[in-house]
């Protein structure tokens, strides 16, 4: 059993960094949903304020981390221009999408929407977590404010939603290998 450390690099992207960003956001739209109904309040004590901040500050860094990881690392290695002649293209991933008529979309509409839509997520998340830390209070007086937390909050899940969906598929049709081979279990042969 071995994998690449294109591959590791890009599991860790996705199937760590991204996907724990996508269910953290998806239990702070929870919260913020539950919270909109209800009667009074909720007050913490100054230990649940520390591990909702945990929380909170957890659920960026992933997004953070799977976004620069993805646009500074990743993102090079799958728009790799393959030498003049190449005619495997497995390396190349961009050029394995684009030499195919039933995969280009994946590139042109896939890796274009996601470069961009995951950029928004960890961004408008960024801006959801500092406004239920550092505005609580408005939070819990002003239910607009409250709706207005929970659409963008709503929008970022969605965004990382189809970021997701788009690597995931991405990788399925062109997957992301090179690098030195990472034996995990057998004999290297």
């Amino acid at each position: 059993m071995e994998i690449t450390v294109r591959a590791l690099v890009t599991m860790i992207h996705g199937m760590l960094f991204g996907a724990f960003f996508l269910l953290a956001t998806f239990g702070l739209v929870v919260e913020l949903s539950r919270s909109a109904f209800a009667e009074q309040p909720e007050i913490l004590t100054r230990r649940g304020y520390a591990v909702e901040r945990f929380y909170l500050l957890s659920m960026v860094a992933m997004g953070w981390a799977a976004v620069l990881m993805g646009a500074y690392i990743i993102y090079p290695w799958y728009r790799a221009v393959p030498p003049a002649g190449t005619i495997d293209f497995a390396i190349y991933p961009k050029y394995l999408l684009m030499s195919n008529a039933t995969t280009k979309s994946w590139h042109t509409l896939g890796m274009e929407w996601k470069e961009h839509v995951a950029w928004i997520a960890v961004i408008v998340m960024s801006m959801v977590a500092h406004v239920y830390t550092h505005h609580r209070r408005s939070m819990q007086e002003h239910s607009q404010v409250r709706k207005a937390v929970l659409v963008f909050a709503l929008a970022a899940f969605g965004a990382a939603g189809v970021a997701g969906l788009f690597g995931a598929m991405l990788n399925k049709y062109a997957p992301l290998n090179g690098g030195s081979t990472i034996h995990l279990m057998g004999k290297a042969e």
